[in-house]
Order: C-alpha cells, then sequence, then structure tokens
C-alpha cells in the first residue's frame, strides 16, 4: 500500500472517529464512510487490517487519555482535602486566616464562599460573598451580603426562626 494512500487514510480514518459517537460507531461503519469520503474500495484484506489498527490506536488514545484526566481529577481532589485539612489545623492551632484584602476569614461556605469580619469606614461589617480569582488573587466579588453589627444580631437571634422554617419545608418533601 503507497504511503500517500495510508496517510490520507490514517487522517480520515482518524477524522471520523474524532467526530463519532463511539457508542454507535462501529469499524465496519468507520471504513464504509471513509471508503465514501476517499472513493476507494476500503473493503480488501490489506485496507481492513490498517483500519483495525488505526482504530485500536485510536482506542487505546482515549483510553489513555481518560486514564490520565481521572488521575489528575484525583490529584486536584486530594489536594483540596489537604488544602481543608490546613485550614482545620489552623483554626484548631487558633491561628486565624486572612483574605487577600487583609479580611478575616470566619469560615469558608463553599471553595467560592467565605464569611469575613472587615473594618469599613470604621465600621465592623459580618461579609457572606462569593470570591473570584485574579492574578492568582481570591477577591471579593459583588454577589453578597455585609452586615453592620446590628443586622448580624438581629439575623443571629432570628436563626431558631428560620432553622424552624427550614423544617417545616423539608417536611413537606
Amino acid at each position: 500500500m503507497e504511503s500517500e494512500i495510508q496517510d490520507r487514510i490514517e487522517k480520515t480514518v482518524t477524522e471520523i472517529l474524532e467526530n463519532a459517537n463511539m457508542d454507535e460507531m462501529t469499524e465496519y461503519k468507520v471504513r464504509k464512510i471513509a471508503a465514501d469520503k476517499l472513493k476507494l474500495d476500503l473493503s480488501l484484506p490489506k485496507y481492513k487490517l490498517f483500519i483495525r489498527q488505526i482504530v485500536d490506536s485510536f482506542l487505546q488514545n482515549q483510553q489513555a487519555k481518560q486514564s490520565e484526566e481521572v488521575e489528575q481529577e484525583e490529584e486536584e481532589e486530594e489536594e483540596e482535602e489537604e488544602e481543608e485539612d490546613d485550614e482545620r489545623t489552623k483554626r484548631a492551632a487558633g491561628e486565624q486566616e486572612y483574605d487577600d484584602e487583609g479580611n478575616l476569614i470566619i469560615c469558608r461556605l463553599s471553595d467560592k464562599r467565605k464569611v469575613t469580619i472587615q473594618d469599613f469606614r470604621g465600621k465592623m461589617l459580618v461579609s457572606i460573598r462569593e470570591y473570584y480569582k485574579k492574578d492568582g488573587k481570591e477577591l471579593p466579588g459583588s454577589k453578597g451580603i455585609s452586615l453592620t453589627a446590628e443586622q448580624w444580631n438581629a439575623f443571629k437571634k432570628n436563626v431558631p426562626a428560620i432553622e424552624k422554617a427550614i423544617g417545616k419545608m423539608e417536611s413537606r418533601f
């Protein structure tokens, strides 16, 4: 088989596989689509074998990519767990954590939401807000709420009523 024809077949078959629904695609379908595109009779044994090798190689590469992605996700999860453990250790040791703007972080509600205490124009505020990353720093976004000490106390006093209402809502489901 000529090298030019091999290259054309390999390129075409690879394109077909990259754009195919792999749950429905078969080697026969790949060969038929490639034959139509290339205007070649790919039912000859030498072409069948060559296409089978391309398909096998493609599938092995896909499997390797998936394995790498799973490993990467597991590594990221481990890093996040280590960071959370470090934060718990700091809090248990009495160390205080501050955000990139110098506000005291009381707790993290999620990876993007934090409760902080900050001084704003001489007033102490309890802020619950979403953070975003910019240039490697976590900065407070516009989504959130900042409460004065008085507002925080009013909210805190009404937490039992809020919890009771949540309990009633949950019992409906």
